[in-house]
């Protein structure tokens, strides 16, 4: 068994953060952007993804490109704010996933590569 950061050992309160966003273009400026800030330490974009939902009381379906951002729980307002100011969507998905258990080393790692 690996050495694995738990709940109680858990410090700095890892977090994923989800995104969705229109472009290929527009998710690689944002993810740049993120990890250059040190707001993050990764954000892995996986597109295409097919979003179903509703929106104005319609039905919607479109291709979009989603995010996965690696960072703090205390960086949630400054990656809040970066996909705010930069996202071409009226309402962006911007939603927090707290990280329970994780591989030491990476969670070293992802310490290490966010915040100042």
């Amino acid at each position: 068994m690996t050495d694995k950061i738990g709940p109680e050992k858990n410090k700095e309160e890892y977090t994923l953060i989800i995104s969705t966003i229109n472009s290929l273009e527009e998710a690689e400026k944002l993810a740049e952007m993120l990890v250059k800030e040190k707001t993050a330490a990764c954000v892995s974009v996986s597109s295409p993804v097919l979003s179903i939902y509703r929106w104005k009381d319609n039905v919607e379906t479109e291709k979009e490109v989603m995010l996965f951002i690696k960072t703090t729980r205390e960086n949630f307002p400054k990656v809040e704010r970066l996909i705010l100011e930069n996202h071409s969507y009226e309402v962006p998905e911007i939603i927090a996933i707290p990280i329970l258990y994780g591989e030491k080393r990476y969670l070293t790692w992802l310490s290490a590569n966010t915040g100042p």
